[in-house]
Order: C-alpha cells, then structure tokens, then sequence
C-alpha cells in the first residue's frame, strides 16, 4: 500500500507541532507503520525518510525555532 505525501503533510498540520527530521520519521512511522511506501505526484515507493528528504528538497517545510513545521498552502492541488 503506497500513501501519499500529502497525507504526511495534513497528519503535520493537523498536530500543530514542530519537527525534526527525525522525529517527522518516528511520527509517520508511527501513524503508518514503518513497512509503509509514500508517493507524490513525482515520484513512488519512498521510505518515511526519503519522503521527508523529498518534501524537504522542494520547499514543503517551513522552518521554526525548533525545527519545521508545513503550512496547507504548501499542499498541491491537482
């Protein structure tokens, strides 16, 4: 079963907490399993760290004193 990123992305609105990289990892891990595969509109089968790498790289993370948090208008609609 393969999820998208943007369910990782409403799963870090809906918290309203601030992460890591690593502890983004451990929260998806723990919401979806650690077996679990992510895709976006551009790519598939990403492990929980190489999609927070791949939502890193584009600009998806907004950066606060404690880590990052996203914002809904860093969501794509298409």
């Amino acid at each position: 079963m393969s999820i998208h990123g943007h369910e990782v992305l409403n799963m870090m609105i809906e918290s309203g907490e601030q992460y890591t990289e690593q502890s983004l990892v451990q929260a998806i891990h723990t919401r979806f399993g650690e077996s679990a595969r992510f895709h976006t509109c551009s790519a598939q089968e990403m492990t929980a760290a190489e999609l927070v790498a791949f939502l890193a790289a584009r600009g998806k993370f907004i950066p606060v004193a404690e880590g990052f948090s996203t914002h809904e208008s860093k969501i794509c609609r298409h």
